[in-house]
């Protein structure tokens, strides 16, 4: 008799929701020193190099704890474990606002990258374990879509913060009303029941692949050095696009809270729409993973073309709206990427697959930053950080469609059956 699928409750919707307006945050916490970075270089006469290097200290953290925040999650309350790590970035985002220089900003952003580092295999934790199949399929698009609008606002709210509070009382307001969100996450919590999985009787236990194993697959480096490249241009915008509005485009500070936001909320637009389509072609019969692996590739393609045609004309509008399609067409690849891991790891070895993936790749968030920040205090100008982003796109593309190759679905050493490609399942 085949199981019944358990249907949304009202519990699920607002644990949904929170959930949403909190990778929001995550995001603007992020980013939000890239709005402020203007401000701090003047007061602490910093470098532009060592601006980088702050742009870049959350992910130095974020990065390397990625796969203990795994670990972490699958032990204690992944509820609880949570709520932590978000009290601990939102708090250090408050009091980055009481930062003498450098060296103490440097510490908050490596505290709020600790934070961090529990949020997204939270996310896949609470919605594989607390949420029914129904609603999971919504409520991992409303991430990616969060993930989006999280810069957005991170901009716009941001640079209207700055000019009526200064750049200290910024942080200090989005720290402390960020964590107004832990009081009715809170309250659900004891409501959310964590579902544990129960092992087949009478089966043997099943022996995952160790992490040499998986290094040693071919399809994995494919979408290790894929996402690399990919999250380099979107840490690079993340940290660097509002600093380039305003000291290379001139944009005033009212122009750059809305202007400088347009870009992130092309990129959600086009997340969900992307995602959708690719769904759409799928359901009419072609072959699944394939069709990610064309719009992840053709995304990133389109991303460069426009994206080295906006640096190179001198109209500031016509510079923008191409950047604004840049943006649009990243899109593609960002709402499919992990659909295409996921698919040639198999059910049993995508969590590990990702947790590698996304450790690995998060390190574009410390090197972008730090790129650009060295090209530019040595050439003082945005051509040469765009011309390297775009590079290191295609860089991302070679991964996605060359690397990878065909796409076949993994053999592991466990499985006892020839595996088949990933598009015939």
């Amino acid at each position: 008799m085949p199981e019944m699928i358990a249907k949304p409750k009202a519990i699920h919707w607002v644990a949904l929701a929170l959930l949403v307006i909190s990778v929001c945050i995550n995001y603007i916490d992020r980013g939000n020193l890239s709005v402020a970075g203007k401000s701090i270089e003047s007061e602490f006469h910093l470098s532009q190099q060592q601006l980088g290097a702050l742009l870049g200290g959350f992910f130095w953290t974020y990065s390397l704890l990625q796969i203990a925040a795994g670990k972490v999650i699958d032990r204690y309350n992944v509820n609880w474990v949570y709520a932590l790590g978000f009290l601990l970035w939102s708090g250090c985002t408050a009091a980055t606002g009481l930062a003498v220089g450098f060296w103490s900003i440097f510490f908050m952003r490596l505290l709020i990258g600790i934070g961090e580092s529990v949020a997204y295999p939270s996310y896949s934790k609470i919605i594989s374990a607390t949420f029914p199949e129904g609603l999971r399929g919504t409520a991992n698009a409303l991430i990616d879509v969060g993930s989006k609008i999280g810069p957005a606002l991170g901009v716009l709210v941001g640079v209207k913060l700055v000019n009526w509070l200064n750049w200290r009382g910024m942080f200090f307001a989005i720290g402390a009303v960020s964590l107004i969100w832990l009081i009715p996450w809170a309250v659900i919590v004891p409501h959310l029941k964590v579902r544990v999985p129960e092992k087949a009787g009478g089966k043997p236990e099943m022996i995952l692949p160790t992490y040499k194993e998986i290094l040693s697959k071919r399809a994995v480096w494919g979408t290790i050095i894929g996402l690399f490249g990919a999250n380099y241009t979107w840490y690079f915008f993340i940290t660097w696009l509002p600093y380039y509005f305003e000291h290379e485009r001139h944009y005033t500070h009212d122009k750059l809270a809305f202007l400088g936001s347009l870009p992130f909320w092309f990129l959600a637009a086009s997340s969900m729409t992307a995602g959708l389509a690719a769904d759409a072609i799928i359901r009419r019969g072609r072959p699944a993973a394939r069709v990610r692996q064309a719009f992840v590739s053709i995304g990133l393609c389109g991303c460069c073309v426009f994206m080295a045609a906006s640096i190179l004309v001198g109209n500031a509008r016509l510079s923008l709206g191409l950047l604004l399609v840049a943006s649009f067409v990243y899109g593609l690849f960002s709402s499919n990427h992990w659909a295409l891991t996921q698919s040639l790891a198999g059910p049993d070895v995508a969590g590990k697959w990702t947790g590698i993936e996304n450790c690995i790749g998060n390190f574009a968030g410390v090197v972008a930053p730090a790129v650009t920040g060295l090209v530019l205090s040595v050439t003082h100008l945005f051509f040469f950080a765009f011309a390297i982003a775009c590079a290191v796109l295609l860089f991302s593309v070679w991964g996605f469609w060359f690397v990878i190759g065909k796409t076949q679905r993994v053999q592991w050493s466990f499985e006892l059956s020839t595996p088949q490609p990933v598009d015939s399942l």
